[in-house]
């Protein structure tokens, strides 16, 4: 038996030019939605039995989009919710751009923790332990979790038992779909950061 897992980023939401984390109030644009709606349709095809959601609006809305589409109703799950960059939160790139301990934490994603949020290992272990949870609910079932670029990330790279400095070698595209195969004590990888174009 296994357990088929569909890790969904988020649909595009309009703040492009500041680090959002877990802000309030980041909506999904037009753009976005349109995405969500079309990420739904694909996933008609794939027999899920539940869908879970970080709880940050553009997630929600994201699932919402996804289960009107599949007669699902999304359940939020706190630990899919998007890494806490602390003091960063809502500041504007160009603005921490040259800082150090910005540099720091895009140079080395596995020693560097933002200014009073999370380091990546503590990200990878609420995921991972929320995917474990997720397949014992679902031992031999076939669901999908709407997340964050840097947290499905970490998840990958645990799955391949990759360190998470192999984090910037993939991306994790917004709308796309990310599959793997979960078992007792052990996945695969299935699919990687596929958005409507590859389909």
């Amino acid at each position: 038996m296994a357990t088929t897992l569909f890790l969904l980023r988020h649909a595009a939401h309009g703040e492009l030019h500041r680090l959002c984390g877990r802000l309030p109030g980041i909506a999904l644009g037009e753009a976005g939605l349109a995405q969500a709606g079309r990420l739904g349709a694909r996933l008609r095809r794939e027999a899920l039995e539940a869908l879970y959601s970080s709880p940050l609006q553009r997630c929600r809305q994201t699932a919402a989009a996804i289960g009107d589409r599949l007669a699902l109703t999304p359940e939020i799950e706190p630990d899919a919710t998007e890494i806490d960059v602390g003091a960063w939160s809502g500041q504007r790139f160009d603005a921490l751009a040259g800082e150090p301990g910005w540099e720091a934490w895009n140079a080395e994603r596995d020693r560097a923790r933002p200014p009073g949020g999370e380091s990546m290992a503590e990200v990878t272990a609420r995921i991972i332990g929320l995917i474990e949870r997720l397949r014992q609910r679902h031992p031999d079932g076939r669901i999908a979790l709407v997340s964050h670029a840097d947290v499905i990330k970490a998840a990958v790279c645990a799955l391949l038992g990759l360190g998470i400095a192999a984090h910037a070698r993939f991306e994790v595209a917004p709308a796309s779909l990310t599959a793997c195969a979960l078992w007792p004590g052990g996945g695969k990888l299935l699919r990687l950061n596929e958005t409507g174009e590859d389909a």
